[in-house]
């Protein structure tokens, strides 16, 4: 988990109460075991999206509690998407929501809303509209999330690259220049 979030959710003891069931679950503990985006676990980057979730939703007098226990869950496959299983049908990003909620189900007392949150958490790849405002808060938050992990992984490796750091000073001594 990103140190910062770590930092802002541990500030926040209702969040903590409304994921405390979900995350002391050992199946959920094992979402650490797996990479969502590059070096974000599944868990890290659930957690991370059920925060913001609980952030805006409560902010806006939304359905909060159930948002952020669907944002917590909405990942949780248990495989690793790169690798292909015979036993699994269809692309992963058309049918883990569908796995998650399942998974999900099997372990805690879900409402109708968690349930369809989950499902449809990839809209519109999933063609079908989440029901409800909660739902299209998490579309949203999964998106941010994925592509700020995303950056924050490209934004490391090009300033890892020795080209491009000297590229910079070039292009720094090249416009002091003119």
């Amino acid at each position: 988990m990103k140190p910062f979030m770590k930092e802002l959710s541990n500030k926040d003891e209702e969040f903590q109460m409304i994921i405390k069931e979900l995350i002391n679950n050992e199946t959920v503990q094992q979402m650490k075991n797996y990479r969502q985006h590059y070096e974000t676990t599944c868990f890290d980057h659930c957690y991370t999206a059920a925060y913001y979730c609980y952030l805006i939703c409560k902010k806006y007098h939304l359905d909060y509690l159930s948002a952020t226990r669907a944002a917590m869950l909405h990942d949780l496959f248990l495989y690793d998407w790169r690798v292909r299983q015979p036993d699994r049908k269809g692309l992963h990003a058309f049918t883990h929501g569908k796995k998650a909620c399942e998974n999900a189900c099997k372990l805690f007392d879900l409402n109708e809303k968690e349930k369809d949150i989950i499902i449809k958490h990839m809209w519109p790849v999933t063609i079908e509209f989440p029901k409800s405002i909660e739902g299209f808060v998490l579309t949203l938050v999964d998106k941010y999330c994925a592509l700020s992990e995303s950056f924050d992984v490209f934004q490391s490796h090009l300033f890892r690259k020795q080209a491009f750091r000297y590229a910079y000073v070039f292009l720094s001594l090249l416009i002091i220049r003119i």
